[in-house]
């Protein structure tokens, strides 16, 4: 029997279609995965992920970081619910989750869910945390790493508002108003 260079084309292809049709069935979430995940698909990002969330869109965008085990975080994310209800189409709102990887499927899903938290959400995983705050140049001077920690930028990509601590929900809301009112 002779083997043409054809026939191992068409045998690898149907291998090749079977072991990608396998790996679509795996990659959808079993019973188990979907018991320990009990919210939204959280993204994981690097540094350079954070630097693409921070570049303007022509769009405001408030970013938020946090962390579960943090008490202020999670005294101000129902706020942040709200404003992002308000807002929603007009400012686009991301959380950016500074909890463990190993979080990313169960704590951190799960608290966003219990506050029904619609913003986008990512979890940042890098090894240089100095990099990370680099990133956010223009407000790390007042970031030192304390948490929740809010940036809100303009549609051209300025610092608007930024906030270590937690926000005070009627000051935020006014700075938000000046990015989306009619007169900017």
């Amino acid at each position: 029997m002779k083997i043409t260079f054809h026939a191992i084309l068409a045998a690898l292809m149907i291998v090749g279609t079977a072991l990608v049709a396998f790996g679509q069935k795996s990659a959808h979430p079993t019973a188990a995965t979907q018991r320990r995940s009990t919210g939204p698909v959280v993204t994981q990002i690097d540094v350079d992920g954070l630097k693409a969330l921070l570049r303007p869109d022509g769009k405001p965008r408030l970013i938020n970081f946090w962390a579960t085990w943090c008490d202020p975080c999670r005294e101000e994310f129902p706020e942040l619910v709200k404003l992002d209800a308000v807002y929603k189409g007009k400012v686009d709102f991301i959380s950016v989750s500074l909890d463990e990887v190993e979080d990313i499927r169960t704590a951190v899903p799960k608290f966003l869910a219990g506050m029904k938290s619609t913003m986008p959400p990512y979890l940042l995983h890098t090894a240089d945390e100095d990099a990370a705050i680099a990133a956010i140049s223009d407000v790390s001077s007042e970031f030192h790493g304390s948490l929740p920690f809010t940036i809100l930028i303009s549609s051209r990509g300025e610092i608007a508002y930024s906030r270590a601590g937690k926000i005070n929900p009627a000051v935020l809301n006014t700075e938000i108003q000046k990015q989306v009112s009619p007169t900017k």
